[in-house]
């Protein structure tokens, strides 16, 4: 029997001898391979600044802080997503606004979205599950429709003059719709670099946005930086050079600064970037033209008007229900294939249900959850693997 694991990093030796020079360096903070990281990141997006931090949760929560969002306010998301997006909502004060999914769609319903605006609405972030980017046109004309209702209560929100978007694009590194890419579609957009991921620097993440008109990318990349470590007005680098100790803290902030360490690791996954995507599209093609021999739905990745980062293999089991689905789960563990449930809507899970959230309000988002499996889906499966998986996915469904 074979064992697949559900989705192992792929780390080559280059990777290993980029964090060996690093640790050899002396400097395994914060410094120049993570400014390195920053600028490789903007040339592969063609945006004008990134902010590499710890993890794509740290760098939504300094984005809405920055944006002036707390007690008072409201945010809109999905209540179709991982517990990261919300939590940072609730982490500054505001009200989380939860949003179903459309009708048999795993993003969020953009009718919805328009009809939960409000007042006190300041952001919305929408979740690009796996990689598929949300139809941010969409996102754009609901928020200037709904202009008349938005009321500003810090400078970069007045220079907006609009609900803010803020994309949560854990998911979406490298993804890109209709010509434009991940990063360049939100007024914000956060990523994730965890292991997981399709490019990893084994934890970490980043914060980018769009050039706008009166805002100044370097005080506000200063401002992110300020936030991720304490509040400092240099960083350990900056200090540590001759007569550099002195230091001021100019706000209280947070510890979420990214390392050298995992940049290193971050550096070399993006060289590998087309390779390591060129392989993913190879199995999701597999994957594909079995499960429509087998009529069980799934996510698309690929289509003319849009490409993902091909992070996970979403797939709908016919007729299914929670138990259905996961006596498959357990017949495919039991056969040495290890499979994964994305998500259970947050509204399931006992801290949201302790806000006073019902499952019920989210039928879309439930009728998705409750039928969804999700296949391994990595680099380092060989041909030889997807078609066990393939082979063990048919028996279990038949079983």
């Amino acid at each position: 029997m074979r064992t697949i694991p559900f989705s192992p990093p792929d780390i080559t030796q280059a990777e290993i001898d980029e964090v060996v020079d690093t640790l050899r360096s002396g400097w395994i903070t914060t410094g120049p391979k993570t400014k390195r990281f920053e600028d490789d990141i903007a040339n592969f997006i063609g945006c004008s600044k990134v902010a590499a931090l710890s993890s794509c949760t740290a760098s939504l929560e300094i984005a809405l802080r920055l944006l002036g969002v707390g007690e008072g306010d409201e945010v809109i998301t999905t209540a179709y997503t991982y517990t990261a997006t919300a939590a940072v909502i609730q982490h500054v004060g505001a009200k989380i606004v939860f949003v179903d999914t459309a009708p048999e769609s795993f993003l969020i319903d953009y009718d919805k979205v328009a009809d939960a605006i409000t007042q006190r609405t300041k952001v919305i972030i929408p979740v690009d599950i796996a990689g598929k980017m949300c139809d941010y046109d969409k996102l754009y004309k609901i928020v200037n429709e709904k202009k008349n209702l938005f009321k500003a209560n810090s400078p970069i929100q007045e220079l907006f003059n609009r609900i803010i978007i803020l994309a949560d694009s854990a998911h979406g590194f490298g993804s890109s719709k209709n010509g434009i890419i991940s990063g360049l579609a939100a007024d914000f957009t956060a990523f994730s670099f965890h292991a997981v991921k399709t490019v990893t620097s084994a934890e970490g993440g980043a914060l980018v946005w769009r050039d706008k008109e009166g805002l100044d990318n370097d005080d506000f990349y200063k401002q992110i930086m300020l936030m991720s470590l304490h509040g400092q007005s240099k960083d350990a680098y900056q200090k540590n050079a001759a007569d550099g100790w002195e230091y001021d803290i100019m706000r209280t902030g947070y510890k979420c600064n990214m390392t050298d360490t995992l940049a290193s690791i971050g550096l070399v996954q993006l060289k590998r970037y087309k390779a390591l995507q060129s392989r993913r599209l190879e199995i999701i093609e597999k994957y594909d033209a079995a499960m429509d021999k087998l009529g069980v739905g799934y996510l698309h990745h690929v289509n003319p008007d849009f490409k993902t980062s091909c992070h996970i293999y979403l797939t709908r089991i016919p007729n299914a229900d929670e138990h259905k689905r996961d006596l498959v789960i357990k017949k495919m563990a039991e056969m040495g294939v290890v499979c994964n449930v994305h998500f259970k809507p947050l509204p399931m899970m006992t801290a949201y249900k302790s806000l006073g959230f019902d499952i019920k309000d989210y039928p879309n988002a439930f009728a998705h959850y409750r039928n969804e499996l999700t296949l391994p889906l990595h680099t380092l499966l060989t041909d030889d693997d997807v078609d066990y998986v393939i082979e063990c996915f048919e028996k279990a469904l038949q079983g």
